[in-house]
Formats: C-alpha cells, structure tokens, sequence
C-alpha cells in the first residue's frame, strides 16, 4: 500500500514539474512574442507620430517622440498636394482587377496542375516554378518592350509600331502582373490535400471538370483565396520601380509615385510625407483585418504536401 502511494506521489510532483515546465514555456513565449509585436509596430507608431508633428519638431536636433501638439491638419495639406482622389482611384482600379484576374488565371492553373493528368504536367509546373527564381528587376525591360509593341493598341499598326502600345495605360500597370508562379503553387499544394474520391463522384455524377472546379473546388478554397487576395493585393498597391517606368503623366499615377510630391531638391515635407503614407497603408491594413483567419488557415494548408 505504501509503495502503491508512493508511486502516486511522485506522479503527482512529475505532473506538477512539467506543469510548471509548460507554464514557464508559455510565459516565455508570450514575454518573445510580446517584444517581436512591439518592435514590428514601432516604425508605424514613428511614421504616425511623425505624420502629426511640425517641421520644426521634426528637424530639432533633440528627438520629439511626442508631438506637442497634434497637428492633424497635415493630413488635410498632404491631400491638397496634388490630385490624390485620383492617385487613390488609379491604384485601387489597378490593384482590384490585378487581384481578379490573378485569382482566375492562379486558380484554373493550379486545379489543372494539381487534379488533371496531362503529358508533360510536372515539367510545365516546373517550369512555371522558374519565374520565382528569377527578380522582376532581370525582365522589366523585355517587358516594356513588349507592351510597347503590343499591335494594334497606344496607336501601334498591326506589326506593333509606331506607337505607345500599353505604355502609360491602366493595361501596363496590369498586365505583368496578373499572373504569378506564386499563386500557382498556393492554389496547387491547396488542391493536392482534397481526396482522389471527390473527383470519382463528380465523374460519376456526370459532372464536367470545369463544373468540378467551379461549384466544388472554389467553395472550399477560401482559404488559398484569402491568402492570395492578402499577398498580391500588398504586392500591387505598394509598387513602385514598375509604374514609375510605365507611366509618363499625372493622369495614370499611383499612390506610390504620388509621395514624391513632398519632396524636391531641398527638403522633404516629412510632416505630409508620413501623413500620406498612413492614408495608403490603412487599406492594406483593412483587407488584412478582413482576411485574417483565412490567411493563417491557407499559409498553413497551402504548404502541406498531399
């Protein structure tokens, strides 16, 4: 009997100990955590604080890290420098239907990859996998090239010459990046993880693959949907090199190229600078708020090997 509750016993102080283990663990963790949040943050927290401050607080030599006085106005003065409704307009136009066309064409490609059997399927994947390898500094000027001589568009004839072609138009902002390698293999590995039987019932069932992809592999895809809508939609509202090259007036400008208003052979305006900036990150931050849970969900289920 003793022996049986000493046995007990020290199950009871093991229990304990790793109890304690995993406390310790956990508290460790958060304490991580909480200071990787805090440093990630801090640089928002500057460029809003900087954002309500006076050029001569921003220019004293000794550090203001609080305003003394919320200068709210510079939010106001940031928007009369140019036309910002339609910088706004322009990349919300461009970033929308980039992010529906992506998810069209990554979506369709990735269900034929990964469901349909065809010669040659895993050396196009492969292929296709290339285009993550290479940086888009490498092909923005065969690119340009080509929009340029797009036939028949921007005044070219029909041997794409004599005109602008795509260059400086909503179709040159949107076109190299409607598609992707990245948004291929989300939707590939995502399509990898459904079960063989779901496509033998809808066979059965006298479905088509088109209808199969439409009414059963789209509904369940939120999560690679979110994700794609996540990533690409930062990738495009926050691009730069490529529309500063495309573009030639104020008539197509985005909001990127739009914050060199505040800055010319002088001085920055680092007041509006930083006010306009937090202007164009707010909707990223909205789409994110939105997609959240899916996005974690598909970042995780995307990169599982079926």
């Amino acid at each position: 009997m003793s022996e049986l509750t000493e046995t007990t016993a020290q199950r009871g102080l093991r229990s304990a100990s790793a109890g304690k283990r995993l406390s310790v663990l956990e508290a460790t963790g958060i304490v991580l955590f909480s200071l990787i949040s805090i440093a990630m943050i801090f640089p928002f927290l500057v460029m809003l604080l900087t954002s309500l401050k006076q050029m001569k607080e921003i220019l004293s030599p000794q550090f203001v890290v609080v305003p003394h006085k919320l200068m709210w106005s510079n939010y106001l003065g940031a928007m009369l420098r140019g036309n910002w409704a339609l910088y706004f307009f322009n990349t919300t136009f461009v970033t929308f239907i980039t992010v529906l066309v992506s998810l069209v064409l990554n979506s369709m490609a990735g269900y034929a990859f990964a469901r349909l059997q065809f010669k040659g399927r895993n050396a196009l994947f492969i292929i296709s996998l290339i285009g993550l390898m290479i940086p888009p500094q490498v092909t923005m000027v065969p690119v340009f090239l080509i929009l340029k001589h797009i036939p028949l568009a921007g005044g070219n004839d029909i041997l794409g010459n004599g005109g602008l072609g795509w260059i400086n138009s909503y179709m040159g902002l949107i076109a190299p990046y409607v598609a992707g390698s990245f948004g291929v293999f989300l939707f590939r590995q995502f399509y990898l993880n459904f079960p063989k039987s779901l496509d033998d019932a809808s066979r059965i069932d006298g479905i088509g693959r088109f209808r199969t992809y439409y009414h059963i592999y789209i509904p369940s895809s939120m999560p690679v949907i979110a994700t794609l809508i996540c990533l690409k939609s930062t990738d495009t509202w926050n691009q730069y090199t490529w529309p500063l090259i495309i573009t030639v007036n104020d008539n197509i400008k985005t909001v990127q190229l739009a914050l060199t208003n505040f800055r010319d052979q002088f001085q920055t305006q680092w007041n509006y600078l930083m006010a306009a900036t937090t202007l164009i990150v707010l909707p990223l931050i909205i789409i994110f708020l939105f997609v959240q849970k899916y996005f974690v969900r598909g970042i995780v289920t995307s990169g599982m090997k079926g």
